[in-house]
């Protein structure tokens, strides 16, 4: 069974800013490509659907923390596409489920939680052995779909941009939507990341690792962004969510906490303060997550 998407809207944004700077911005709309399974995580999941069917398994098993946009998009692409999912979620059990857990839970999926520190040792066979699971009859997608099936996917991402481009940029968890990316730019275009983690250095490791891994040599032709992840992953700060919803009324187009608006953010002060020339066209891409702000206003507050 295909699962079925929509066209992918090439939104052109005009405003004071790129007026000002003279920069050509495009937002392409993932978030739009399908309700449930939107964003980068369709195009991570592509391939790896298909190696599941390929092996003959009928049950998903991943992971992911209890906001998880993959925990999801996962539960939602196996029950359009006939397969049992397993959720391991990192952290323990609420009574009542927050918006996203319910959601997968209501896709069919069976969620497993597992302390943080068992979180750790996903990898090692004694820990399937103590959730009761026969792997032998699962497919294992690793936690946020990345692995080289997921890079393979988010290689077609630029497939769906119809005009020219200098710069393209995403928002960067692993690093592997970035590292699908770079390996299909043209000579003369650049890719930009913007790490939501705190950490220095962390992404442009497990890019390079995922380029070595396709046995790609870097051609100075992207660069990690590391200044706009206000305080690390879930962590946002007032001028952030001001700026989110400004956008937002300004442009219609939502933005979540975690990756897009800090994504955006970022592009809006590097135009600001001249890192791009006159006359260059940008391309961000919308990775979607719009799921998790429900999730996220709920526990704290925001909206």
């Amino acid at each position: 069974m295909e699962i079925q998407t929509s066209a992918i809207p090439l939104q052109h944004i005009t405003d004071a800013v790129t007026k000002k700077h003279e920069i050509n911005l495009f937002v392409l709309r993932l978030d739009l490509n399908h309700p449930h399974i939107s964003g980068n995580k369709l195009f991570k999941l592509k391939y790896n659907l298909e190696e599941a069917r390929k092996q003959g398994k009928d049950t998903l098993v991943t992971f992911g923390g209890a906001f998880s946009n993959h925990i999801a998009a996962t539960a939602a692409a196996g029950k359009e596409a006939g397969f049992k999912t397993i959720g391991i979620i990192r952290g323990e059990e609420h009574p009542e489920l927050n918006p996203t857990l319910k959601f997968a839970a209501n896709c069919g999926m069976q969620l497993h939680y597992v302390s943080r520190d068992d979180y750790r040792n996903k990898n090692i066979l004694s820990f399937y052995k103590s959730l009761h699971l026969q792997i032998s009859d699962c497919y294992l997608i690793p936690e946020g779909g990345s692995n080289e099936l997921g890079i393979k996917g988010c290689k077609e991402i630029l497939q769906n941009i119809s005009v020219d481009f200098d710069f393209v940029c995403c928002a960067c968890g692993t690093g592997a939507t970035l590292a699908g990316i770079i390996l299909s730019l043209k000579n003369n275009q650049k890719a930009l990341g913007f790490q939501v983690l705190k950490g220095e250095n962390y992404i442009n490791k497990e890019v390079h690792t995922w380029l070595q891994t396709f046995k790609y040599v870097p051609k100075n032709n992207f660069k990690v962004e590391e200044s706009y992840h206000f305080g690390g992953y879930s962590k946002v700060k007032p001028e952030l969510t001001e700026f989110m919803k400004r956008f937002e009324k300004e442009n219609n187009i939502p933005l979540d906490y975690i990756y897009t608006g800090k994504m955006m953010f970022g592009i809006y002060d590097l135009i600001e303060k001249g890192y791009f020339e006159k006359g260059k066209t940008i391309i961000a891409i919308h990775t979607g997550g719009l799921q998790g702000n429900a999730g996220f206003n709920k526990r704290f507050g925001y909206g």
